[in-house]
């Protein structure tokens, strides 16, 4: 014996069923009967943490990638900082005025070269596996 019950859908929901109903030449109740039946097995459940144990394992790999990335450029730019300060000599005091005016326009143009290239989608990160290569196969410059 069955029971019958009366179930409201959104209209674009009816629709999707419906329209299964019709390619697999099933009835509309077989159909919510199956999703309600997956819905309450214990399966289900167990299909869900499946899936959502899944997608907190890929999120915890991109989270790792981030670190990586991020590591890498925050010790990149450690690195030219530790190196530009150790090589550059510091300026007569006459010279200053002019290299403020320089180091301003330089800097408004790392800034605008900085932002092509973010807007381009290219990064370091990129670039770096490129230059290893290059460097092993011997066609990169040194």
């Amino acid at each position: 014996m069955r029971v019958r019950l009366n179930v409201y859908f959104p209209p674009d929901l009816a629709r999707q069923v419906s329209e299964l109903a019709i390619r697999r030449r099933i009835s509309r109740s077989a159909i919510v009967e199956a999703a309600v039946t997956s819905w309450m097995s214990p399966d289900g459940a167990d299909r869900m943490e499946a899936a959502f144990a899944r997608r907190l394992d890929r999120l915890s790999r991109q989270v790792q990638r981030l670190e990586r990335n991020t590591g890498l450029t925050t010790e990149a730019l450690a690195l030219f900082v530790r190196f530009w300060l150790a090589v550059t000599p510091p300026l007569p005091d006459e010279d200053q005025a002019a290299a403020q005016v320089k180091g301003r326009k330089r800097y408004e143009g790392f800034v605008e070269t900085l932002g092509r290239r973010y807007a381009s989608g290219k990064s370091l990160l990129d670039e770096i596996p490129e230059d290893i290569t290059g460097r092993e196969g011997g066609s990169a410059d040194t």
